[in-house]
């Protein structure tokens, strides 16, 4: 069965149950197979994005179509959010008795949850404000690609290839902070979130009086502070973040608190890998004795290994397309100080190979950007539209227990 068909029945199986008169202790046994089927799913779709003995030989290269961290593999793994995001909701609303939103657990973590969810809507801009910066290193290579793809060598051409290069290197590094702060700037006229919707993709927030919902508008409205850091928000997102237990390891403190970590993960390595003002912070802690954290474990290590390799201390990011378009451009840079008319024919077929890998790699990226862009504005949607539900849910319980205390 695939990962899409397994999802559609695991909704379909909590909506029809849920709908069954049954007896209280039915209900828990059936609470507890949909727990554990819920987990199942998890470790399922986390295993699958984890590369496998002989692909974890091809990180080191230059071939990325479906390599971990690449743009393709960072679709997966939204994908995966989306599905474990309404899996969750299902298992959490669908059918369910709403006076338990009201009762412990649930009283705390649920509210501790949607404040995470406003971090990592947050998080999802600064990641469009990436992308946009990484558009903008993709015209740079291009640059050099179109220059260098002249033949014969000439000075002139190879003069324009090593502005291109060392100006992309430079933003690379953080050194060029106008350009990519240019390159943000375009990313949040057109990703503004205000309560008004309109044109360049703004989101129009539902229509209530509530002040926890007004925060999104005020969090995201404004252009990030230069204080503001994604690893920090992250590192807040984490607070009070703790596994379950006793009781409430079996109840719907369980479901609450592995939505969460699955939320801080995925923005934990969106901000590893996409260009958002500094390198990614230390991961989380998950506990070993569960088994549905040992995928995100494996992943957590294997993107940490990525960090201590290449010792990153600038903003580039893992995305495996960047850290082509970095080896690519400093070989040319070293090609053009050392340029001398006229070039061999060795050398001439030497550049020719490295400006075709760069060509490939700006393909790659014009072609998966604007996809993977549009899948980040489908997770902040979706946050955005379940946070709203349950906070719907939570308001119609507390009108319910202020009419009883009345």
């Amino acid at each position: 069965m695939s990962p899409t068909d397994t999802h559609v029945f695991f909704l379909n199986r909590i909506s029809i149950r849920r709908n069954q008169v049954v007896s209280m202790d039915n209900n828990h046994e059936q609470d507890l197979e949909e727990l554990e089927l819920f987990q199942k799913h998890i470790s399922d779709r986390f295993t699958q994005l984890l590369p496998t003995t002989g692909e974890e030989e091809t990180l080191t290269s230059d071939d990325i179509s479906d390599q971990m961290l690449s743009i393709t593999w960072f679709r997966k793994l939204l994908d995966t959010y989306l599905c474990c995001e309404s899996e969750f909701k299902a298992v959490l609303i669908i059918g369910r008795d709403s006076s338990q939103f009201s009762k412990p657990p649930l009283d705390r973590l649920l509210p501790e949850h949607l404040d995470r969810t406003v971090k990592a809507l947050d998080i999802c801009n600064a990641i469009t404000n990436g992308i946009e910066v990484i558009r903008h290193w993709q015209r740079l290579a291009q640059i050099a690609v179109d220059a260098l793809e002249q033949r014969p060598f000439v000075e002139g051409h190879v003069r324009r290839a090593k502005r291109a290069l060392n100006t992309l290197l430079m933003s690379m590094t953080g050194e060029d902070k106008e350009q990519n702060a240019h390159a943000g700037k375009s990313a949040e006229r057109m990703w503004s979130i205000s309560r008004r919707g309109g044109a360049g993709g703004a989101v129009a927030l539902p229509a209530v009086n509530h002040n926890r919902r007004a925060i999104i508008s005020r969090s995201l409205s404004s252009n990030f502070m230069r204080s503001w850091s994604a690893s920090k928000q992250i590192l807040a997102m984490t607070t009070n973040l703790a596994a379950p237990r006793g009781g409430d390891s079996t109840g719907l403190g369980l479901p609450v608190y592995l939505m969460s970590s699955i939320l801080v993960l995925v923005m934990w390595t969106l901000v590893a890998a996409v260009p958002c003002q500094e390198r990614v912070g230390p991961h989380f802690q998950l506990p070993r004795h569960l088994v549905w954290t040992q995928p995100m474990i494996v992943l957590q290590e294997k993107i940490g290994e990525e960090w201590k390799r290449k010792e990153k201390k600038g903003t580039s990011g893992l995305l495996a397309e960047i850290q082509v378009i970095e080896k690519v451009a400093q070989n040319l840079v070293e090609f053009a100080e050392g340029f001398d008319f006229p070039v061999g024919a060795e050398k001439a077929d030497e550049v020719a190979e490295q400006v075709a890998k760069l060509a490939e790699v700006c393909r790659k990226l014009e072609v998966g950007l604007g996809p993977l862009q549009l899948q980040v504005r489908e997770v902040f949607h979706r946050m955005v539209r379940s946070r709203a539900e349950v906070l719907d849910v939570m308001d119609v319980v507390a009108k319910i227990n202020t009419h009883v205390a009345c």
